[in-house]
């Protein structure tokens, strides 16, 4: 078998998945893929290895490596080691669903080995598209460079690669004019075609269920991230009106007696455990209710064909059922197509049987788009939908990732609010396409329901306090989304809804800042903020105003994207905080290029980050006077220079 060396660096168990895909594929195309994660450096070296390596990587906040990378990527940033020092390595750069293309650099690796070697070869992918067919990559040359395959941070792929097990269904004359598939049932062509299907993944565990015989179960959270302090709950405030189209709460945390220490701009998460209603349905419908209290033991099957299998670390041993499903795995998670795959083979009916393997198809890459990845199902949602689906519970171990903590902005800073943390969030909702309930999110619903009792303005009449909740929270690691050292310096935020939350901080710091440094000299500060109605979530309407007319904030710029002017001769409020820079882009191009500022954008990375991105291009642009290409340089520079900083999700 010809070897590689397969490394894996990951923050949310992506990347890993992706890394566990190529080896499980490589023994079918004849190569032996030899899998760490990038920080087991105890178990490969790359200043000896020999094989070509392949590094599979997400990214995590601002373009960051993920935690498990850091040690990684410092060492090899020493400027002291050797230019060439992984000159001798083969690299390969591609994203799924061109996985298919890396057996074909390979082969030609070692062809060329056999006749003349390479220098470093890097085989590189284009941007992935929405396109099934697998796409040979480009071979070029790389000089000491390490390639990675890199995933956003959600880690999605937009189709999967398929193994060639073709699946046929009897020919059929019925056409069904303009009928629309759904979750379980699917409509021509893809009903009538033969399918190209993933290889079933190989099982690996073996579970075994102990009656927990009297003992005390623990219901603190078992967790990898360290250090976790347990905090009260000291306020819950509702932001926003109950006519608002989101609710968005602001909770206060009382850390006075631990020692997390924050600054304006972290980050910090919070562990959450899973819904108990879902909890209790999904043990329902697997028939393990009256065994929720089971101790779950774990081992690797003798007989396994997996690959390097390994147990779960995320699944601790000896814990209930009820806890793993609470604490430890994601339940909600959207299935990948081989979970898929592996539901079709416990799916005891044929119909059933069949439209799984047609939502894990080449062919039917479209329905899952649409009806499982775009429509957030979830275990249960499959369960209740395909109900002669029995899978046993060593395929869900194997198959649901870990439940992640959830990463929240602080909105305060240390200084105004000393032994405190404030955080802002909106409460989740949408609606389940199998059971047309409405859901909110895990974390989001789970703080909801637990700080009603002491929610203003809604808490109790009867003047009775109500006991403070408790937390777990975790500190994240250190980013760069802060205040700039030098305070004489421009600094321009943009957070509409919740992205205001880390300017809150910025402002309440640079508040007390100024207050001990009368006579210091600050930058202009400007804040673009966006609501849908003024008079329903314009959040932190008083503390803004306040700020302003104190001259913490010199520029207030906010626009509302569902209202209209009040009268016919009133300007229209800008409807996005990208129309509102745009209205002020010369003062905020000078501010930027002349004056050395700092421009943060925190919130939505789907639309608004991308809206802001172009639209600080356009003015930069025009205040130099030259093409996009090179205001997009200037704006990279930025970057680069720690000057322009994204929070975004």
């Amino acid at each position: 078998m010809r070897r590689f060396l397969l490394l894996y660096a990951t923050q949310q168990g992506q990347a890993k998945a992706i890394a566990e895909e190529i080896c499980e594929k490589a023994d079918a195309h004849g190569f032996s893929a030899d899998l760490h994660c990038i920080s087991e450096s105890d178990k490969y070296d790359l200043r000896m290895e020999a094989a070509p390596l392949v590094v599979v990587v997400s990214t995590t906040g601002n373009g960051d490596p993920p935690d498990t990378a850091r040690k990684f990527v410092k060492a090899i940033q020493d400027k002291t080691l050797p230019g060439d020092l992984l000159a001798h390595l083969r690299l390969e750069l591609v994203v799924e669903p061109w996985i298919n293309g890396l057996w074909a650099a390979l082969e030609k690796h070692f062809a060329s080995r056999r006749g003349n070697e390479m220098n470093g070869a890097v085989a590189m992918a284009s941007n992935p598209s929405l396109s099934s067919e697998p796409v040979t990559p480009e071979v070029s040359h790389i000089d000491s460079q390490v390639g990675l395959l890199r995933l956003d941070d959600s880690g999605r792929r937009d189709s999967e690669v398929s193994e060639q097990n073709v699946v046929n269904r009897g020919p059929s004359s019925v056409w069904i004019a303009d009928f629309e598939s759904s979750l379980t049932q699917s409509a021509p062509p893809l009903s009538q075609a033969s399918l190209n299907i993933p290889a079933s993944p190989p099982e690996y565990l073996q579970v075994d269920l102990q009656e927990a015989l009297g003992q005390e179960e623990s219901h603190a959270p078992v967790t990898s991230v360290d250090p976790v302090f347990h905090v009260p709950v000291s306020k819950a405030v509702q932001l926003t009106t109950n006519d608002a189209v989101k609710t968005t709460l602001l909770i206060e945390l009382d850390i006075s007696k631990t020692d997390f220490s924050y600054q304006p701009g972290d980050a910090f998460s919070v562990i959450c455990p899973n819904s108990d209603s879902e909890v209790e349905r999904l043990l329902q419908r697997l028939q393990l209710a009256d065994r929720r209290e089971h101790r779950v033991f774990l081992k690797i099957k003798a007989d396994t064909k997996k690959k390097g299998a390994a147990l779960p670390q995320h699944v601790p041993e000896g814990r209930s059922l009820q806890f793993l499903f609470t604490w430890c795995l994601e339940i909600r998670a959207v299935p990948k197509k081989a979970f898929l795959r592996a539901l079709a083979e416990h799916s005891s009916d044929g119909a059933e049987r069949r439209r799984l393997q047609e939502l894990c198809s080449r062919q039917g890459t479209a329905d899952y788009n649409r009806l499982v990845r775009d429509a957030r199902a979830c275990l249960l949602d499959l369960l209740l939908a395909f109900p002669s689906c029995q899978p046993p519970l060593s395929l869900l171990l194997e198959h649901l990732p870990k439940l992640q903590p959830r990463p929240y902005s602080c909105a305060s800073s240390s200084l105004s609010h000393p032994g405190k943390l404030h955080f802002i969030f909106n409460i989740v909702e949408f609606s389940s396409h199998t059971t047309a309930e409405v859901r909110r999110g895990v974390c989001t619903g789970w703080l909801a329901t637990l700080v009603e009792p002491i929610l203003q303005p809604n808490a109790r009449a009867d003047g009775e306090k109500a006991p403070a909740p408790k937390i777990y929270i975790a500190p994240r690691t250190a980013n760069s989304f802060h205040l700039p050292g030098e305070p004489s310096a421009p600094v321009i935020m943009v957070g509409p809804g919740t992205g205001i939350a880390p300017f809150i901080g910025f402002l309440q710091h640079r508040e007390k800042l100024q207050e001990h440094h009368p006579a210091g000299h600050f930058g202009a500060t400007w804040l673009f903020f966006g609501c849908r109605h003024k008079d329903r979530d314009y959040l932190f309407r008083d503390e803004l105003r306040h700020f302003l007319k104190c001259g913490i904030l010199t520029h207030l710029k906010v626009s509302c994207s569902r209202e209209a002017p009040a009268g016919e001769e009133e300007e229209a409020p800008a409807k996005y905080v990208q129309d509102s820079i745009q209205r002020h882009g010369q003062q905020v191009a000078r501010a930027l290029l002349q004056e050395r500022g700092y421009v943060y954008v925190c919130g939505d990375a789907k639309n608004m980050a991308k809206d802001v991105n172009d639209t600080l291009v356009d003015i930069i642009s025009k205040e130099v006077g030259g093409g996009k290409l090179e205001a997009m340089k200037m704006l990279a520079t930025l970057k680069e220079e720690k000057r322009y900083l994204q929070d975004i999700w």
